[in-house]
């Protein structure tokens, strides 16, 4: 692991929810808000968010989901959105979270429905970035594609661990202002991917995606609940879950207008002010 990495661990704490260890940030006071991270990423997507969230009077957590970043990787663990979302709801029971806002990203999104469908009294306000809610009308982009076919997402996988391959993917997907983020940075993003087991909890997720319509109808019923406030703020420059296709979806189902950033897939790399600003005013909103 690099020293980027090692820095990172240093900066937040592990904790074990429903017996699995897992890896947070956790930074400032006032209403906690609970910052939910996709692929291929962890809690080092939100590094830049957690403080921007303190410097604006509100606790920013992000965590781990299990076979990402510094979790742990069980052979036996659902990987399936269910069972991920059903370790966030440990978690927040593990983490004394009683009410809190919401932000998710990427398959953080099924992932947080499932867990707010577990404690729908828990959510004090829904922040929707770059996901997708009508799942089964997924299509994955082309670098995700080959992950969910025997062999060939190894054989894609090698290739990945090719940095410079790497970080030209997550240059041409992820990041519109790649002065914010360095190589090394990018190099993290790798590392923590990869982890102790060689990715192989990473494959499992991305061959356990329920594209199905029953979920799709929970997932709905999330965003559009009438028990909290909801917003949508979108990279409007993202090619992987694009705007006109999964933005105006959101929209619709949410009944708002959504904040469009100038990014790509990971906003919160080159957009986490922005981002932050958003998240304080929903915050604000009284319930």
């Amino acid at each position: 692991m690099s020293t980027i990495v090692d820095a990172h661990r240093a900066s937040g704490s592990f904790f074990e929810a429903d017996g699995t260890r897992s890896f947070r940030l956790d930074e400032g006071e006032g209403d906690p808000v609970l910052l939910m991270h996709g692929a291929p990423a962890s809690s080092f997507l939100y590094r830049k968010v957690t403080p921007a969230l303190a410097r604006r009077g509100l606790r920013g957590i992000a965590i781990d989901l299990p076979g990402f970043g510094l979790a742990d990787r069980p052979e036996d663990f659902d990987y399936s959105w269910t069972g991920l979302g059903r370790f966030v709801a440990a978690s927040v029971q593990a983490l004394g979270l009683q009410r809190f806002h919401l932000v998710v990203h990427d398959l953080g999104g099924p992932v947080g429905f499932e867990m707010a469908a577990r404690v729908p009294e828990r959510i004090a306000s829904l922040t929707i970035l770059n996901t997708v809610i009508e799942v089964d009308d997924f299509e994955r982009p082309w670098p995700m594609a080959p992950l969910a076919l025997p062999v060939v997402d190894r054989m894609w996988i090698t290739q990945m661990k090719f940095r410079p391959v790497f970080r030209m993917l997550m240059r041409a997907h992820g990041i519109e202002d790649g002065s914010k983020i360095s190589s090394e940075e990018l190099n993290a993003y790798l590392d923590l991917m990869f982890g102790d087991d060689n990715a192989r909890a990473f494959l499992k997720i991305m061959k356990s995606f329920e594209l199905t319509a029953d979920k799709s109808t929970l997932y709905r019923g999330i965003v559009s609940s009438d028990r909290y406030p909801t917003q949508v703020v979108w990279g409007d420059k993202d090619p992987a879950l694009p705007y006109a296709r999964y933005g105006r979806v959101a929209e619709r189902l949410t009944s708002t207008t959504a904040t469009k950033v100038p990014a790509r897939h990971f906003l919160q790399e080159d957009q986490y002010d922005a981002l932050a600003d958003a998240i304080a005013r929903i915050a604000s909103v009284e319930t």
